[in-house]
């Protein structure tokens, strides 16, 4: 005597898949698509950015936004910026097109200038020297 499971089904291959498939899908309200906010940049130069040094770095940032210069802390060779609450879009935007990118660990902006390095152990700027460059230009 065969058991259910090892009875043959009539319907087509194709058939019985749709049908398992439909089947292990919870039926739930369709999610609105996420849409993204944030302001366009451009990839190219932001590349380009990434790889200039320390020094370049802080240049630019001193004539694209004096006030991301003031608050600027170089972290060895990186230059990191930190806020105290969400920037708004068009702050982010320029640390993008700079070069920057969001440290979500850290919870700072912050630019590699070249020196690429995969995540580390524990606070960096216990192992590097630190300074605010606008302190030091001042």
């Amino acid at each position: 005597m065969k058991t259910t499971s090892q009875k043959k089904s009539n319907r087509l291959p194709q058939e019985s898949e749709q049908s398992q498939q439909a089947a292990a899908q919870p039926t739930s309200t369709p999610q609105p698509e996420r849409v993204d906010t944030r302001l366009p940049i451009d990839t190219e130069a932001r590349k380009k950015n990434r790889t200039l040094p320390t020094e370049k770095v802080l240049q630019m940032m001193q004539n694209a936004s004096p006030d991301l210069f003031r608050v600027a802390e170089v972290v060895g060779k990186w230059v990191w910026v930190s806020f105290s609450e969400q920037p708004a879009p068009t702050v982010r935007q320029t640390l993008a097109q700079l070069g920057f990118h969001w440290n979500r660990t850290r919870q700072a902006w912050q630019h590699p200038c070249g020196q690429f390095r995969l995540s580390s152990a524990g606070d960096p700027r216990e192992k590097y020297q630190s300074y605010q460059p606008a302190e030091v230009a001042s």
